[in-house]
């Protein structure tokens, strides 16, 4: 079965395949999900087996109204609501505990919580509304590799493993969404994002950001807390941003094999690069840097040649935060450091 690319006219016979237990990806103003409708424990099962994805990493269930997480969930506390008014649709996705019983645990990962977003992207929200469910929906890519930002990278990984992609181009942001665990006295971001902890705060006062490191033994509350994820084919190495590039750019020069660089454009555009130095443009500023950043490591990993690469690091504030995190985790800690001569 080769997978079917379903254009933006054709959200009802996507939207039919979803209702009928298929899997269909589907766009969002962050990266591409994998669609399944939440209420079919057999349909998302299969989910997590077209990703290769452990089953006690849990989904983001995507909703199109308020009204949809009010079937869920067994309260929604007034911090919610005031969130959900100053964030959705957008890049927020609020953890609550839910009615026991309503959603299976292949959803949930066994546990007594589950996370809603209502995503800033109308064609999933028509889809959504069309199949008349919630879709759970995690990055649409192979469990490990870089998230989608493009339907392409979602066919180069699962084709011929899920019915459809509904193809809506580029995302926008670039990076999933902010996690924000509300089923908890203290609030807290378990995954940053484009919507800040500055942000959140304005709204509802001061929240924790989790830096928790999640057990062996231990179910994640949100997605990508304990599981390697981002990762290429080849090592990635961060440039931390006190670093002199025309030592990087040396040390590029002696390496006998080629080198991928990932960097804002006011830095490749001050040097001269080695001919085994592969580029790739983050744009001018953080948020177009968010925005290619799976991107580039997706290109790098089709350049069969290329054989590690160096990925310029930013401020970890705003923006920056839900930069760095992903960085991080593609990179495994791993920090560029020249040469002493």
């Amino acid at each position: 079965m080769e997978t079917r690319i379903f254009k933006l006219n054709e959200i009802d016979q996507a939207a039919q395949a979803i209702k009928d237990g298929q899997l269909v990806a589907f766009p969002t103003e962050t990266v591409y999900g994998l669609g399944a409708d939440a209420t079919n424990e057999a349909a998302v099962k299969n989910v997590y087996l077209a990703k290769g994805r452990p089953s006690d990493n849990p989904l983001i269930v995507h909703v199109a109204s308020i009204e949809m997480v009010e079937r869920y969930a067994a309260e929604i506390p007034n911090s919610a609501r005031q969130l959900m008014k100053a964030f959705w649709p957008g890049s927020l996705t609020i953890i609550l505990k839910i009615k026991p019983g309503s959603l299976s645990k292949t959803v949930t990962g066994g546990l007594a919580t589950v996370a809603f977003r209502y995503p800033d992207c109308q064609p999933t929200l028509d889809l959504i509304l069309k199949a008349g469910v919630p879709i759970v929906g995690p990055s649409a890519n192979t469990s490990g590799k870089p998230s989608p930002t493009t339907a392409q990278h979602v066919f180069h990984d699962l084709n011929g493993k899920i019915f459809g992609i509904l193809d809506n181009g580029p995302t926008r942001v670039g990076v999933e969404s902010t996690v924000l665990d509300l089923s908890t006295p203290q609030p807290a971001i378990l995954r940053p994002g484009a919507v800040t902890k500055a942000q959140i705060e304005s709204v509802i006062g001061s929240i924790d950001l989790d830096q928790h490191h999640v057990g062996t033994n231990e179910t994640p509350k949100a997605p990508g807390m304990k599981y390697r994820h981002y990762a290429p084919g080849v090592p990635v190495a961060i440039v931390d941003p006190q670093t002199n590039w025309q030592s990087v750019n040396a040390w590029i020069e002696e390496q006998p094999s080629k080198v991928g660089v990932m960097a804002e454009k006011q830095i490749l555009d001050a040097f001269s690069w080695p001919d085994n130095a592969v580029i790739y443009s983050l744009g001018e500023d953080v948020s177009d840097a968010s925005s290619h950043l799976f991107a580039g490591l997706r290109f790098f990993d089709d350049q069969k040649d290329v054989v590690s690469i160096l990925v310029q690091g930013l401020d970890a504030t705003g923006l920056g935060a839900a930069y760095m995190n992903r960085l991080n985790k593609s990179a495994g800690g791993r920090h560029f450091e020249a040469p002493v001569k």
